[in-house]
């Protein structure tokens, strides 16, 4: 249902003009008030070509056009604007949902080629704190997206497994931990032992020189490093598997920088082939003078790897392992120069698939204007974070609907979706602060007022539940019910914009925009009156709801059918 494309071909026979229809269709606007219909061409394009004013030619083009797609064509000054058909739209609107139900905006442009998502990636030994929360769920908003346009991601959790931090944990360890304490509770007592470490190393910088002589030990393969390595991993992602399971989240991939140890040395040793090495105060750096770039170091003094040794290696397996159509990184803005420095060196080296290396990021999050850091101690934890949530949302049922059907499990999708969806709404750029009793709202831009959204049209569809809706004419002339089936008209093309942007936020903003359409139809119609058009309102109803559910599972939020 292209309606632009199809309002193009009846303007390019209209038309006496040399404009091609690719170009007549780029012109086509959107009104910004309803009251001038639902489409616009502007026709200054055409005044020198036609010798006329555009107004002259806008009223021409307007008395021509005679078509069952439109209730009518108005002339409005130099713009011809279309008032689409409301009958025949809606039929096709509702039809097509009903048909397709949650394939509704499908779209193979990606044809199942492969796009791996580096997301989520926690360090090891850290907890996952509100800081994490960020990179998991856009991520896997943007995995959901993908195959809604026919792409196979590769949710690959790139954990924080290695480098210098690993250094002071066991210095850290050896010095103040034992094994009992992390057997009882793993991560809060590494944490401990860390912040302990860098308040200790501002007046014993030494122990900065112990931390680095420990992680070249584990880089060397020394048993005991190697040991307490793995205990810390193992501990580690025990921790982290409960909050994934919170939030639904699942990976494909669990290629932590680690993964890479073995690899880096065939990289390091095709940079020294194509001569791309130079040494700079005993390290080796690769100069990016070209792409006005400060020179990104490859090895260290010592010997030793940094992030950059093992992003190359990472982004070069990937290649050779997924032959990708896109590699993608849900990182945070503070890497972006990092990412360009990335980008830069696997082009200097002949990779021409960097091109197709996109850098996602995305704001910090901050609670009440501060912002996160584990070194400091200043830790929010995310599975507390959630099942605060949860709890809250468990409250307001109680207070709410305390005879509520799997009350349990609905208080959980509420109180993670709201969550989830506080973190998606706005533009991934943008530095969110946590608020959880103004993302619990169930009135506002929440994802608690979308999943009620849906849960009430649910309710309407159980009181209408012996109406046959299949292979029916869903003929709409009322406004409000007009303004529903418009939104649903636009899912397909928020679903590509959020894909083409890696923008997950499009989706957000379009289900709260569907939403808030139901509802004002829904306070100004008698859905359920037994007259002619039953028929068509439930048909109406129905599609809300499947958009509604496909639009929060693309987000990663659940749609509970009572609430």
């Amino acid at each position: 249902m292209d309606y632009k494309k199809q309002i193009a071909e009846i303007l390019h026979t209209t038309l006496n003009s040399s404009l091609e229809l690719d170009k007549i269709k780029q012109l086509i606007e959107v009104p910004k008030k309803d009251n001038l219909g639902d489409y616009a061409f502007p026709t200054f394009l055409l005044a020198k070509e036609l010798h006329k004013a555009p107004n002259i030619i806008a009223q021409e083009v307007a008395a021509e056009i005679n078509d069952k797609l439109f209730d009518k064509v108005q002339p409005v000054g130099p713009y011809v604007n279309f008032f689409m058909s409301k009958n025949t739209v809606s039929n096709d609107v509702i039809n097509q949902v009903l048909i397709e139900d949650s394939n509704y905006g499908f779209y193979d442009e990606g044809q199942n080629k492969n796009v791996p998502i580096d997301m989520s990636s926690p360090n090891i030994a850290k907890p996952m704190s509100m800081g994490h929360l960020r990179s998991t769920v856009i991520g896997n908003a943007i995995a959901n997206l993908l195959t809604k346009r026919g792409y196979h991601p590769i949710k690959d959790n790139h954990l924080g497994d290695w480098g210098t931090q690993f250094g002071k944990l066991i210095v850290a360890y050896k010095k103040w931990g034992n094994e009992e304490d992390v057997k009882k509770d793993p991560i809060k007592n590494l944490v401990s032992y860390y912040v302990k470490f860098h308040v200790e190393d501002v007046e014993h910088p030494e122990l900065d020189d112990e931390a680095r002589l420990w992680f070249k030990k584990l880089e060397d393969g020394d048993p005991e490093a190697q040991r307490l390595w793995k205990w810390f991993s193992e501990v580690s992602l025990k921790e982290f598997q409960r909050v994934y399971d919170l939030l639904d989240v699942q990976f494909d991939l669990y290629n932590g920088e680690a993964f890479y140890n073995d690899k880096m040395g065939a990289v390091i040793q095709e940079l020294r082939d194509k001569n791309l090495l130079e040494e700079s105060e005993g390290a080796q750096i690769i100069r990016l003078d070209e792409y006005n770039l400060s020179p990104a170091v490859i090895l260290k003094s010592d010997g030793a790897t940094l992030y950059i040794t093992r992003d190359l290696t990472t982004a070069i397996y990937r290649e050779h392992e997924f032959d990708f159509a896109k590699n993608l990184y849900v990182v945070g803005a503070e890497q972006t120069y990092y990412f360009k420095q990335v980008k830069a060196v696997l082009l200097k080296m002949g990779y021409t698939s960097a091109e197709n290396m996109h850098h996602i990021p995305f704001g910090l999050i901050t609670v009440n204007g501060k912002k996160l850091s584990t070194r400091s101690g200043r830790i929010i934890l995310l599975e507390e974070v959630l099942n605060d949530s949860i709890d809250l949302a468990k409250k307001m049922i109680e207070e709410k609907n305390p005879d509520l059907p799997d009350k349990e499990e609905v208080a959980r999708e509420v109180g993670v979706g709201a969550v989830v969806f506080n973190d998606l709404k706005n533009e991934r750029i943008l530095t969110e602060d946590f608020n959880l009793e103004d993302i619990l709202k169930f009135e506002g831009e929440t994802g608690p007022y979308v999943q009620y959204t849906h849960a009430r049209a649910q309710s309407i569809l159980r009181k209408a539940a012996d109406v046959d809706l299949s292979d029916h004419e869903y003929n709409i002339d009322d406004e409000y019910a007009w303004g529903v089936v418009k939104q649903l008209e636009k899912f397909g093309a928020a679903i590509k914009d959020a894909n083409d942007r890696f923008e997950p936020s499009v989706i957000a903003k379009y289900a709260v925009k569907l939403a808030q359409s139901f509802n004002k139809y829904y306070a100004n119609s008698k859905i359920l009156e037994k007259d002619d058009g039953l028929i068509a309102r439930l048909g109406l109803v129905k599609s809300t709801q499947v958009v509604l559910k496909e639009a929060l599972r693309l987000l990663g939020v659940k749609a509970p059918n009572q609430m």
